[in-house]
Parts: structure tokens; sequence; C-alpha cells
């Protein structure tokens, strides 16, 4: 059943609380997505020179993208790589290739955002970096002569996403409500994408599968729903699963953030 909401939509960092029961359960593969062989793309940058890049995005993630550990490595993508929003989350490592100012490290990036037009059109793979992303690609010293270049060939790959302390958490969006929970996934590393999820009341032992509205956010229409709330989210590249038991309380507060103690590299 589709979701929909008249409540308007906010993604402050919100309330964070850790729960202590937690229960994760890998599924196969074992390891994350990686890819070994480097693809050509196009790769433009946006907002200031030295900057973050998009002011929240098209992924939903809000004020997180001004912060670490998603503070100038955003990234918004051409609809081949977007996927509708679900490949947000997923992290990439560019690189340009002229010699004469590019550096022969990559930058990682995570997409935050969306370019559908522009560069970005007629199913080309392209990445419009922030800033500071984009001039990192340079040479020491070089980052603005970078950028005075415009659009660069680059080549890119897939690389596991890495939030070294962190744990993957649940925002509540604004406007759910005990008849319509939607949740935001934040700080998921290895894939970094969501496939599927599903939410599990305490009371009971069936998952409902929650639908993908948009960008990272996914959300259940029924109920009455109790809390507390386990959440199953399932990868879309490898379909590795995890589960948080019990993460989002009884008293749940709509734009509160709910961590778990898990990670898929944890």
């Amino acid at each position: 059943m589709p979701c929909h909401s008249g409540f308007g939509w906010s993604f402050s960092f919100g309330l964070l609380l850790v729960l202590s029961k937690c229960l994760v359960c890998s599924a196969q593969p074992k390891h994350p997505v990686s890819d070994t062989h480097w693809f050509p793309a196009t790769a433009t940058w946006y907002g200031s020179p030295e900057g973050d890049g998009s002011d929240g995005g098209a992924c939903g993630y809000g004020s997180l993208v001004d912060v670490k550990p998603f503070r100038a490595r955003v990234g918004a993508v051409s609809p081949v790589l977007f996927k509708n929003g679900e490949g947000c989350g997923a992290c990439f490592k560019v690189k340009c290739l002229d010699k004469s100012i590019c550096s022969r490290r990559a930058v990682t990036i995570i997409v935050t955002d969306e370019c559908p037009g522009g560069y970005c059109s007629n199913g080309r793979t392209h990445f419009d970096l922030s800033g500071a992303a984009f001039g990192r690609m340079a040479v020491t010293g070089e980052g603005g002569q970078l950028r005075n270049r415009g659009e660069l060939p680059v080549i890119y790959r897939r690389t596991p996403c890495k939030y070294p302390g962190r744990s993957i958490a649940f925002h509540v969006n604004e406007g759910s409500t005990d008849y319509w929970l939607s949740l935001l996934v934040e700080f998921e590393d290895g894939d970094g994408d969501v496939g599927s999820m599903h939410i599990r009341e305490a009371s009971s032992t069936e998952w409902l599968e929650m639908n993908h509205v948009w960008g990272a956010n996914w959300c259940f229409n029924g109920g009455p729903l109790k809390g507390p709330f386990s959440v199953k989210l399932t990868t879309l590249s490898t379909k590795r699963s995890l589960s948080a038991t019990d993460v989002i309380p009884g008293n749940w507060a709509a734009k509160a953030t709910y961590t778990s103690r898990l990670n898929f590299f944890h």
C-alpha cells in the first residue's frame, strides 16, 4: 500500500537515544559490495568552492550533510546511479586522470542527492560533487585550478561505506503517527544502500513490510501500531540483512533519532 502524508517534512538530526537490546543477523554474501574495476564517467561541482555541496538533498538526509562524516563528502549522481532513491547512501571512489593537475588519490563520496538534468541527462553516468570533494582530486594546492576546468572526465568505482564508531540510526520523520510511521536510515556502513525495510511490534512475531517513499525514507501505512518496534533492513546491492530489536521505544516521538548498537562492520 502506498504511503502518503499531509504533514510537512523535516529531517533535523533530533534526539539520539541508544537502546540496549539489539540483535543482528547477516545474510549472504558475507562481504559488502566493492568494485575492483574502474569505470568511466564525468564530474562537475556545485555549491561554494570549499563547501559541502547540497543543503539536504534528494535523499532526505537534511542537516546531516553539513556535519561529519558526511561533510564535504557529499555527491549528487545521475539517475543511473541514484536509482529512484534506492542508491542513496552508497559510496564511490572518484578520481580524475589529467596527471598535470590531478592527484593519484581518489576522493570518496556518499550519494546524498540527485542531478536529474543538464550534465546528468541522456543516461550519462555523472557525479556532481561538492566543491570541497571536487578540489580534493587535485594535486596539493591546485584545487582552485581544477574547479576552473568545469566538467572533467573521471573514473569511479563502488566502495564500502565506513563510519568508524557509528551505529545505524533510524530517524522518525515528522508527521509520523500510530497509523503512518516513516523512517530515515542514517550511517549504514558497508553497502550503504537499502533494498527493503520491515518493522515488528514487540507484541508480535510478524515483520511488516515498509514501502519506499523517496530518497532514503521508508514508511508503513496501517495500524494502529504499538511500540517498541524492531527494525530489519536489507541492502539493495548484496542482500545483507540486519535487525535491531526494540530500537524504537514505546514512547517514540516524531523528529527523534534512535540509534542501535549495530552496523554491518561491527
